[in-house]
């Protein structure tokens, strides 16, 4: 087999087959991923599919039919020992950095598969061609299985499963907060990695209580563990008027979001998060590509203006002296989006009503 073919490697494998998939790093990344195992699943089902994670992203996978087992990344040489005893026919690197490279090296399985043309590509002895990232990241992710056996076909939906413990602490936590059950929600999520990618929270702020003023739709904020300054500056606009989630887990934030009748952030694991449970979202974009990361396969707005520096690394801004892609986004804007958004999924529950009577 040459270095860059191995079309039937999947369609090869026998029965029951262990498969391992190796995805580092980034929470959106991993979300991302699930397609490409619903896809592999719904194709053949007595696979086994293994996914080495990060052990914060583990709550992504849980529940889910596709996934086998779930892997946790580790001490280097603790993880190696684990998975070399595997002997694991096939590995697939999809996150392609230097640690899971020597990770794939080390295991030894007798095909590794990979993207051409990256870091230690001498690890691989299956390469594929880079598709590049002028396509959404689900479909990149999938070129590994397309290119070694994978029939093409529809690409599923990416999927997160709420489990119910978590999403009894989640009504618990937002009862104590005044909000009672089945009351709508808009769960917003102000955070971003990069200041590039974060809309201010004073236009935050005053969606939320347009939302509420407006819809009826009561506000619920979101801030990550590590985002203590943006919780902080919400107190300070927002008086406390609306629930602030400032310290959930992944679980009790994929139950949060499952239950919210919107969803409303930047471009961020959040917001694929809320989009693999299927929530309408308004998903608000700055320096990155809203072609790569756009919300996948359920409803959704963009809001976005567009620069010819975008997209960018994000890391800072290139062009100007503050980040315009994001800071040129006006309220208006993200209220436009919210108010289609809402009338379409309204319009899509009517029609439902009506086809099931």
């Amino acid at each position: 087999m040459k270095r860059r073919e191995a079309p039937s490697l999947l369609t090869d494998l026998p029965a029951g087959a262990e498969v391992l998939i190796i995805r580092l790093r980034s929470l959106g990344d991993v979300v991302l991923l699930t397609p490409a195992l619903s896809a592999i699943h719904a194709w053949r089902p007595d696979l086994r599919l293994n996914v080495l994670v990060e052990p914060f992203c583990a709550p992504v996978l849980e529940g889910n039919p596709a996934v086998a087992e779930t892997l946790l990344m580790g001490g280097f040489f603790s993880v190696v020992r684990n998975l070399k005893r595997r002997h694991f026919p096939v590995v697939y690197n999809q996150h392609a950095g230097p640690t899971s490279a020597l990770l794939t090296a080390a295991i030894g399985a007798p095909k590794r598969v990979c993207w051409a043309r990256r870091q230690f590509s001498f690890v691989y002895n299956v390469l594929v061609t880079d598709p590049g990232d002028k396509i959404h990241t689900v479909e990149h992710r999938l070129e590994q299985f397309y290119a070694t056996g994978l029939p093409r076909g529809p690409i599923p939906p990416a999927r997160v499963y709420p489990q119910p413990d978590a999403g009894a602490e989640i009504a618990k936590k937002l009862s104590d907060m005044g909000i009672s059950p089945g009351a709508p929600c808009a769960v917003i999520h102000p955070g971003g990695k990069y200041f590039t990618k974060r809309w201010t929270v004073e236009n935050f702020v005053a969606l939320a209580r347009w939302l509420k003023k407006t819809h009826g739709i009561e506000p619920v904020f979101s801030v990550g563990i590590n985002e203590a300054e943006i919780a902080n500056e919400l107190r300070r606009l927002s008086s406390r008027e609306f629930a602030l989630m400032d310290s959930l887990d992944l679980r009790e934030l994929i139950a949060l979001v499952a239950g919210a009748r919107i969803f409303i952030g930047n471009d961020s694991g959040p917001t694929h998060i809320a989009t693999a449970t299927g929530r309408p979202v308004v998903a608000i974009f700055g320096s990155s590509s809203s072609v790569h990361w756009r919300p996948w396969h359920t409803a959704h707005r963009i809001v976005q203006n567009d620069f010819p520096c975008n997209p960018c690394p994000g890391d800072r801004c290139y062009a100007f002296a503050e980040p315009r892609c994001i800071l040129s986004i006006t309220l208006a804007q993200v209220q436009a989006a919210c108010e289609s958004l809402l009338a379409e999924t309204v319009q899509a529950q009517r029609s439902d009503r009506e086809m099931t009577r």
